[in-house]
């Protein structure tokens, strides 16, 4: 076991360290608080959210595509629509080009709950990411990279925010 004492007080009194956890605190309550919101109104996730909102935007979508469209991997998209489906918000289909692939198309009930609930705070976080300078944008990237495997948090996909992780399969006895 690793020891819990605390790192030198030079890095935690580096104004820019607080200054990144401050910002990171702030954006994480605010997804948080905007996921806790939708869910009471809605009934669904911010993630699930995030996703009618993306098939809301014309036709219908694999799961690969769903996940291109929502910056995320496709394991945590597909838990995200198999919720919806459950929930009847959305519907899986045969492809009429290619029956073995998938499409994902929102349904009428899943149109009606996106005109009452408000834009998804990712579009929100997406649009704010895109409009940073391309250097910008890198270092982040790489600086939130590189502390996500320091605090070893860089294995596996990353789920959609405040989404469950997917029951983990059961195997059976003999």
């Amino acid at each position: 076991m690793g020891s819990h004492g605390s790192k030198p007080e030079a890095a935690t009194s580096d104004p820019d360290v607080g200054a990144a956890l401050d910002a990171l605190r702030r954006v994480v309550r605010a997804l948080r608080l905007s996921a806790t919101a939708v869910e009471r109104a809605h009934g669904v996730s911010g993630a699930q959210l995030f996703v009618l909102g993306e098939l809301a935007s014309g036709g219908s979508f694999s799961i690969a595509e769903l996940a291109a469209r929502t910056a995320t991997d496709p394991s945590s998209v597909s838990a995200v629509v198999a919720r919806l489906v459950d929930r009847g918000l959305v519907v899986r289909r045969a492809s009429p080009e290619d029956a073995r692939r998938a499409e994902i198309a929102i349904t009428p009930a899943g149109t009606a709950l996106l005109r009452e609930a408000p834009e998804p705070i990712q579009v929100r976080l997406i649009a704010a990411l895109a409009d940073l300078p391309e250097e910008e944008r890198a270092v982040l990237a790489r600086g939130l990279g590189r502390v996500a495997a320091a605090i070893g948090a860089s294995d596996g996909p990353a789920p959609m925010f405040f989404e469950g992780d997917p029951a983990p399969s059961r195997s059976r006895k003999a």
